[in-house]
């Protein structure tokens, strides 16, 4: 499998024998090779791998180079496309091609193709930049649900902040913010969770709702994780002690698909010196509909190593029992949408019981999310809830504050919190 560094070689030796002939780069994934790999064994998934590798080179012209760059993603370089239309057509040829079933697995496999075209010079000047449009066009097919998408000039201001937040979090320029999560029972602090802000020089605040999707698009959402990873465990570290303190990290479902992952958090725990038990991996429910089996896969090595695994936003996604009973997780976040109702709809409060009351004959935790007034953390308090967070509780804080205020001494009570938390809705 060739790296990216020979992949560019190639373009950039191509654009130097050129001679300013227009051309195009694909980028293509193949998103059944990766399934092959799950359901048959790696080696079945590599000679899958392969037959694609040979099915797209048949079905080019022999000028054109095919270049394998990931589990499931090929790199195509087509020559002498006189218009966006002649790369189209070599995409239309490609999508015919995978009309028919890969032979030679175990079983015939039907496999689909997802491509981003990239035209030179119209979309850059270099291989770099014609790899980053071209994946920007594939990831706009995926969001359109189109086999294949030429870049698009106005997607310059998408590749702006692109950059701008690449190079934010390779100079370590955001922050890390620490919202309490409250022990309802014993009424007293139990841990945090851990959210990424950001304060960009040329946009201002962005939020989280707008850049972590977009890192989720983008290969970005890899290098976002490990940032919050190894920045909410230094802060961790410089505890004097734990203190039976536990800190919840968010895991995007693409990240768990990603090799390496268990070996890069139980790798950052030692390096900093933080017990599994003091950190929490939160998945959302669309990480048990989209790829169980893997993700159970990984979360039960991280979770036979003590890492507590939570699942968010529940009661809103597509979760059922029957997951339930598969997954490795340890704790249920009720979502806040639910929790924000209990007060004024019956048959919510209802569900939230029920909810609470399922989950620890399952031997789980409950967390309630958005926990806005006093009201609302009584009747929780009631149904047997186990941790709470929101703003009646603590807004998010930057973390160096957060772990000055709360854990000087001894975890504190709720009415101290109270009188000290200014920033409290």
């Amino acid at each position: 499998m060739l790296n990216r560094e020979h992949i560019f070689e190639q373009i950039e030796a191509h654009i130097r024998a050129s001679a300013g002939e227009r051309f195009a780069v694909l980028m293509l994934r193949v998103p059944g090779l990766r399934e092959i790999s799950l359901r048959f064994g790696y080696a079945q998934g590599e000679q899958a791998g392969d037959m694609a590798h040979a099915l797209i080179q048949r079905s080019l012209r022999p000028v054109d180079r095919v270049f394998r760059a990931g589990e499931d993603s090929f790199v195509v370089l087509l020559p002498a496309m006189l218009s966006a239309n002649h790369a189209l057509l070599a995409g239309t040829r490609l999508t015919q091609a995978f009309e028919q079933p890969l032979d030679g697995t175990v079983s015939p496999w039907l496999v689909r193709p997802v491509m981003g075209i990239a035209l030179y010079p119209d979309h850059g000047p270099g291989a770099d930049r014609l790899c980053r449009r071209a994946s920007m066009a594939l990831d706009e097919a995926q969001r359109r649900g189109e086999l294949y998408v030429v870049y698009e000039p106005h997607d310059t201001q998408v590749e702006i902040f692109y950059d701008e937040l690449r190079e934010a979090l390779d100079a370590n320029r955001l922050q890390v913010f620490f919202q309490p999560i409250w022990n309802l029972q014993a009424d007293r602090l139990a841990g945090a969770e851990s959210l990424a802000r950001w304060s960009s020089p040329s946009h201002g605040e962005v939020s989280p709702a707008n850049f972590v999707p977009f890192s989720e698009q983008s290969d970005l959402i890899s290098v976002l994780t490990r940032w919050s990873m190894n920045t909410t465990l230094r802060h961790v570290a410089s505890l004097p002690s734990f203190q039976g303190l536990r800190f919840a990290i968010n895991f995007s479902p693409r990240v768990l698909s990603r090799p390496g992952m268990v070996e890069q958090l139980l790798g950052a725990l030692e390096i900093w010196g933080v017990p599994p038990t003091a950190v929490i991996v939160e998945i959302t429910e669309t990480t048990l509909v989209n790829d169980l089996e893997l993700s159970v896969q990984v979360l039960r090595r991280l979770r036979d190593r003590g890492v507590g695994i939570a699942i968010d936003d529940f009661g809103t996604g597509y979760a059922s029992i029957a997951y339930l009973r598969q997954f490795p997780a340890t704790e249920l976040k009720i979502d806040q949408s639910l929790i924000g109702a209990i007060r004024s709809e019956p048959h919510t409060a209802k569900l939230v019981r029920a909810i609470i009351n399922m989950a620890h004959h399952m031997d789980l935790a409950t967390t309630a999310e958005g926990i806005e007034d006093a009201a609302t953390q009584a009747l929780l308090v009631d149904m047997g809830c186990d941790f709470g967070q929101g703003f009646h509780l603590g807004r998010p804080q930057p973390a160096a504050d957060f772990l000055a205020r709360f854990t000087t001494a001894a975890p504190p009570r709720r009415g101290r919190h109270r009188a000290r938390n200014h920033g409290r809705r």
